[in-house]
């Protein structure tokens, strides 16, 4: 095992100007230390409690990246090959799985690898190739075709359908692309993002095709669908719910209401159309028409 950790050593370090954590970081050789001196624990706790004589046979190297930097671990072997070390194991090169957790939000963010490369980099003090970290983000394709296949519940009194047209980058160059969005409001009064869909552009054909999932992910009714107004789109989602009424969102009303309206008039009539729409019941909302 590596010398004992100086502690007035280290201080001298931190006052000299040298990092905590990082590549060469002065908590790098504790760590080192800590761990190693657990995995000793833990190989004489295995041969203790085995009823096959057995000793220890040495140790292996291996660099290990942590959140404090890398350092070289020297994890102890038994001579029956069978200590199987739980703190450090036998294929980790990874102290924790924070640094997978970090490249996933990121990536989950919308980051690119150079980006991320770069944070990794800069708070972790190390080095990752494109094949690394396209490991770690592969992760998120089983949690993501689990999301997006859970089953439903049976209603949703209230129904958002829209489609966000996007810029994204296809084969090096930037295109358009339609993703339709589904929140509903469940029995419980809470909004819950029931999946997401994405295509070149947006028309009637697709929203059917999205409605369908939904109706074979368990949704059997929705009271009320909030819409665009997309031509065939009320017939869509008729062929699928045949009992749900559908009605334009209020942006859509606000704004098939303003083509009436002379632009010289439209903020003023925007202040006095905003009581009508936020009203909490129809006879606020009737009386502010008034």
């Amino acid at each position: 095992m590596s010398q004992e950790f100086d502690f007035n050593k280290a201080l001298e370090q931190l006052q000299s100007g040298k990092k905590l954590t990082g590549a060469d970081g002065v908590l790098t050789p504790l760590i080192k230390q800590l761990t190693e001196a657990a995995l000793k624990a833990e190989i004489e706790q295995h041969i203790a409690s085995e009823s096959e004589p057995n000793r220890k046979n040495g140790t292996t190297k291996k660099t290990i990246k942590s959140t404090h930097g890398e350092f070289e671990l020297e994890t102890p072997r038994d001579r029956a090959g069978t200590f199987e070390p739980q703190l450090i194991k036998k294929n980790q090169t990874k102290f924790s799985d924070e640094i997978d957790e970090k490249i996933l939000s990121m990536y989950s963010h919308g980051m690119s690898y150079r980006d991320i490369r770069k944070h990794i980099a800069d708070i972790y003090a190390i080095e990752l190739s494109d094949a690394s970290l396209t490991a770690i983000t592969d992760k998120l394709i089983p949690q993501l075709n689990e999301w997006r296949c859970r089953p439903l519940a049976e209603i949703y009194p209230i129904v958002w359908l829209d489609a966000i047209h996007y810029k994204v980058k296809e084969s090096g160059r930037y295109v358009s692309k339609a993703i339709y969005t589904i929140l509903g409001l469940d029995l419980e009064g809470q909004k819950e993002l029931l999946g997401l869909y994405i295509s070149e552009n947006e028309g009637a054909n697709y929203w059917l095709s999205v409605l369908t999932d939904l109706h074979n992910r368990g949704v059997k009714d929705i009271l009320i669908a909030c819409v665009d107004g997309l031509t065939g789109f009320p017939e869509a989602i008729a062929s699928i719910y045949p009992q749900t009424e559908t009605q334009l969102c209020v942006i859509h009303q606000i704004r098939n209401s303003m083509k009436y309206v002379a632009s010289k008039h439209q903020k003023a009539f925007m202040a006095d159309l905003k009581p009508v729409y936020r009203a909490a019941t129809k006879l606020e909302a009737e009386v502010a028409l008034d």
